[in-house]
């Protein structure tokens, strides 16, 4: 019997990008399920502060992402996007597979740890490959859709942690079998994709070339070497590290926050989570798909950055108090939508050539990963020793600087193919090839 019947058929336009952004959804669940059940895991297993840094560092959202992001991304270029986001599912299904069966610390690790292997593999080619085949008018709406999906998860794994609270932590491990089922179906959608237009365009123009005798520089060198992409790694990094390390420690930390400074409960913590998430759903769909495309990106970024930058100076320098809290929830929700992930994900894909898109993405995503590790690791002990108050000021820091970098350097590339924007920015040097050396 065929594979062909196992699997999707005619999975082309949003079809496609809804496809590869049901990823998005079970990622982003994940590391909630991860992080809203922290508390009782750790009870559980009686893991300590170390323990709780260890496996914040190498979760999905820090350096287990890190990781699956270097592989990921130079295997999505060299073999091609379709390979890469048909079995870096698998690999996630037996991550969560671990966490869901989890009696000891080790276990629960070594699960924590694969899980964001796949995660961070599946980053670099979801992005890449629904820029790649989303019409250039509207490629801001089809990458906000995985910022959607990457936002609904969150919404509905909260909300799911609220209605399984009872259950204690076999809530928890029913939320993260959720997590595998949405997986599975999500392969068998995926089996039907066709590969990316513009990769196999590119892998035709470098047979080409080898049969004529030319040599491609190394890509990797390529990307510190040229001009144009270290103003891009400059302006990605900037806005999506400084970001990162607070929205990413807080993806994590915030219901533990909530529920140590606040004095919340695990079900209010995730409850009001599931909140921001909601915000963060709206202004997604109706401020960055509906307006990308169309208005100025620039205003865009700079108004999700300053909302961004309020709502931490709310819930830093004024008491943990309801409607504190839930001003912080509405700003820092609605600015998300908005914010350095979305932009992120677009630039990221427009700013670089095909032929080394997703390794450029690849390494970013590492950087600003391990960058989120180091941070996350530290953060529960500063927190402990220095107090919240310390650390939210570290954190409106990165807010401010990722700020000023994206407001100063957002480019203009709107309405342009890939390909256009490609010549603009590289022009005879990449698109003609003329950086090719003669045998």
């Amino acid at each position: 019997m065929s594979k062909r019947r196992f699997a999707a058929k005619n999975v082309t336009g949003w079809k496609a990008t809804i496809a590869i952004s049901m990823a998005n959804y079970i990622e982003a669940g994940s590391i909630i399920a991860a992080a809203s059940s922290l508390t009782l895991w750790q009870a559980y297993l009686g893991i300590d502060s170390l323990g709780v840094g260890l496996l914040s560092a190498l979760s999905a959202n820090a350096l287990g992402a890190a990781i699956g992001a270097l592989i990921g991304g130079p295997l999505t270029d060299k073999f091609g996007r379709k390979i890469v986001f048909s079995y870096d599912l698998l690999v996630f299904m037996i991550g969560v597979t671990l966490i869901a069966a989890s009696v000891n610390f080790p276990m629960l690790l070594i699960g924590t740890i694969i899980t964001g292997i796949a995660v961070g593999a599946g980053v670099p080619v979801s992005w890449t490959y629904i820029a790649e085949e989303s019409p250039k008018e509207k490629r801001a709406a089809h990458v906000g859709a995985a910022q959607l999906a990457w936002s609904i998860g969150p919404m509905v794994t909260f909300a799911l942690a609220v209605l399984v609270a009872p259950l204690g932590l076999l809530g928890s491990r029913l939320i993260f079998v959720h997590l595998f089922i949405i997986a599975a179906v999500a392969l068998y959608i995926r089996r039907g994709l066709p590969e990316s237009k513009i990769w196999e365009e590119q892998q035709e123009q470098e047979k080409s070339d080898k049969a004529k005798g030319k040599i491609q520089k190394s890509s990797l060198k390529e990307l510190f070497t040229l001009k144009a992409n270290r103003e891009a790694l400059f302006l990605l990094l900037g806005i999506y590290l400084f970001w990162n390390l607070t929205a990413g420690a807080m993806g994590y930390f915030m219901p533990y926050i909530y529920e140590n400074v606040g004095g919340l409960s695990n079900m209010e913590a995730n409850l009001l989570q599931s909140f921001l998430w909601m915000f963060t759903v709206l202004t997604t769909y109706f401020i960055f798909m509906k307006l990308g495309d169309k208005f100025s990106r620039k205003t865009l970024f700079g108004v999700g950055a300053c909302m961004g930058v309020v709502a931490w100076i709310i819930l830093t320098f004024m008491p943990m108090t309801w409607p504190t809290l839930i001003a912080f929830v509405v700003l820092w929700g609605a600015a998300a939508g908005i914010g350095a992930q979305a932009f992120y994900a677009l630039w990221t894909s427009e700013l670089f050539p095909t032929r080394y898109r997703a390794t450029a993405q690849g390494l970013m995503y590492f950087i600003v990963r391990t960058g989120i590790a180091i941070w996350s690791f530290v953060l529960p002990t500063i927190m402990a020793t220095l107090g919240f108050k310390v650390a939210g000021i570290v954190m409106i820091t990165f807010l401010v600087i990722h700020m000023i970098i994206g407001i100063v350097l957002a480019p203009h590339t709107q309405g342009k193919t890939l390909q256009q924007i490609e010549q603009e920015r590289y022009g005879d040097t990449v698109s003609k090839k003329d950086e090719v050396i003669e045998r």
